[in-house]
């Protein structure tokens, strides 16, 4: 049992252009989170303009989430062994036609396919900015770098909708998806003239059956979620969940008995990576969640233009850079455990005021404190959750550190947005079959199997049908905002229940604060001694 005398914080060190260096990764980051949520204010768009359903419209949002959460893993071992600089660059060069066919893309599958690509580029760059990070600073300098680029990223995330908002006001959806090109320019500029190339990488063997297996569990996993959405598709979702279910037995066991493990289970039993990875998804998740079900509601049902839903997501991105130096000193006063359970309460609060006080009447005011208290709770509690992952593990492993760090936003977004999407789409089309059912007989007479149909498959599709019928157009509208708001009530709900899971499982099985410290100093020495 170790000691509960205080344990004394390591020494911090930071790199030559240490600012120049941090400034380069988070841009690199940033770019990742700039295309995870890009695409969700131009949804009503593309909804409209391909003939997209409720459905389609939740594969393109996740798609981008899809390909960076499944290869992140395999992609993060590959920097750690053949070098972090040059993946990172290759990953955001990758990016840049990926983004130019997503803004092409005439069909929502063709959409849906560049998104993955565009994934799978940033999960070449995303991994390796933390693994970069965690190489070149260490103690507490490394927390607060860690909160920067974790506050910073994913306040690029939130603000990207703002630009993309202001691109559609005037210009097509496929616009939206070139927004982050610039900014990936100069990423690859400042990477590749301030960013060491080699710093403490590792000669292991990579585990490539280990790699590709991971890749199939993941997707598998996702596009499972995602067709539990889609109509009579419950057996091909079913299909992929077993797929999924097969594949993970398969990858843990290959862990279990490789020599280099991807993954490896030594390192992830520990408490503080394994609560904190659970945590990261959860709290992570429920932000592009949020994002996802608050963009199509301040469009669908409060009547938004493009650039007022995305300028509605700015607090929230402000909450989270300035609560990022708060959250850094909490760790090293209170430890992580309270800080992630703080921004989890917070978060909650934010899921609680959509639930209650977001009606087709809610002013601006209620909507900017949802996503400020969002804001705050993804602040608070991102930079714990990166932060327990990298302190348990060596630096030379570092990469299955910030792998995992990139599932927390990636499979928690892939997770989330699939979940509220379905449950948001079975919200609106059971509250639209009710309104349907109780309608006047004079009305029923006029609605057809097929306008029955194209009224449940997605508000977009409602708002056609009443261009179709005139006469009828104001009922049809506020039946299908009537709806929407009730599909999106019981994904806040969802959102408020997988809090308090999170909580529960950070409250009871994450190390206090000494407890915390000692078990880092004891993984430091464990891997000196081993090194």
């Amino acid at each position: 049992m170790a000691s509960s005398a205080p344990v004394t914080l390591p020494t911090s060190t930071s790199p030559k252009n240490a600012a120049l260096i941090l400034t380069a990764l988070i841009l690199g980051a940033g770019v990742a989170n700039m295309n995870l949520s890009v695409a969700n204010v131009g949804l009503p768009d593309i909804g409209r303009d391909l003939g997209a359903s409720q459905a389609g419209l939740n594969i393109v949002a996740v798609g981008f989430s899809l390909g960076l959460a499944a290869t992140v893993l395999y992609l993060g071992a590959l920097g750690d062994r053949y070098g972090r600089k040059s993946m990172l660059l290759l990953g955001l060069i990758i990016g840049i036609p990926a983004a130019l066919m997503s803004s092409l893309s005439p069909t929502i599958e063709m959409l849906a396919l560049s998104r993955l690509i565009g994934g799978f580029a940033a999960g070449m760059a995303y991994p390796t900015t933390l693994a970069l990070i965690t190489a070149l600073w260490s103690g507490p300098a490394r927390t607060r770098a860690i909160a920067l680029w974790s506050a910073i990223g994913a306040a690029m995330s939130a603000s990207s909708t703002l630009l993309a908002g202001a691109v559609l006001l005037v210009l097509p959806w496929g616009y939206s998806f070139l927004i982050a090109v610039p900014f990936a320019v100069v990423a690859i500029f400042m990477v590749w003239r301030l960013v060491p190339a080699h710093v403490n990488e590792t000669d292991d063997k990579v585990d490539h059956l280990g790699g590709v297996l991971s890749a199939l569990f993941i997707g598998s996993l996702v596009l499972g979620i995602n067709y539990l959405a889609l109509d009579s598709q419950e057996g091909i979702a079913l299909g992929m969940l077993g797929f999924a279910a097969v594949i993970g037995v398969l990858f843990f066991w290959r862990q279990k008995r490789a020599s280099e493990p991807l993954f490896d289970l030594h390192y992830a039993a520990r408490p503080p990576f394994w609560v904190a990875a659970v945590s990261g998804i959860i709290v992570f998740g429920s932000l592009m969640g949020a994002m996802f079900v608050g963009q199509q509601f301040l469009q669908n049902v409060l009547g938004y233009n493009t650039l007022e839903a995305g300028a509605a997501i700015l607090p929230c991105a402000i909450s989270m850079v300035i609560v990022a130096p708060l959250s850094s000193r909490m760790i090293e006063r209170h430890g992580s455990r309270i800080t992630l359970l703080v921004g989890f309460v917070v978060c909650m609060l934010g899921f609680v005021t959509m639930l209650l006080l977001w009606d087709i009447h809610t002013p601006i005011a209620i909507v900017a404190l949802s996503y400020i208290l969002i804001g705050i709770g993804v602040g608070f509690a991102g930079t714990p959750a990166s932060h327990a992952l990298t302190d348990s593990v060596p630096v030379t492993k570092v990469g299955m550190a910030s792998g995992t760090g990139d599932l927390q936003r990636d499979l928690g977004g892939s997770i989330m947005q699939s979940l509220l999407g379905a449950i948001l789409g079975a919200g609106y089309s059971s509250a639209i079959s009710k309104a349907i059912t109780d309608a006047p007989e004079a009305t029923k007479s006029l609605i057809t199997s097929d306008v029955s149909q194209a009224l449940q498959k997605s508000f977009g599709s409602a708002e056609d049908v009443a261009k179709q019928y005139p006469d009828y157009a104001t009922a049809i509208v506020e039946a299908a905002q009537a709806s929407f708001l009730a599909g999106a009530n019981w994904a806040y709900a969802t959102g408020i229940f997988v809090m308090i899971i999170g909580m529960f499982i950070t409250f009871f099985f994450f190390p206090r604060k000494n407890q915390e410290r000692e078990l880092y100093a004891e993984y430091a020495k464990q891997s000196s001694t081993t090194n």
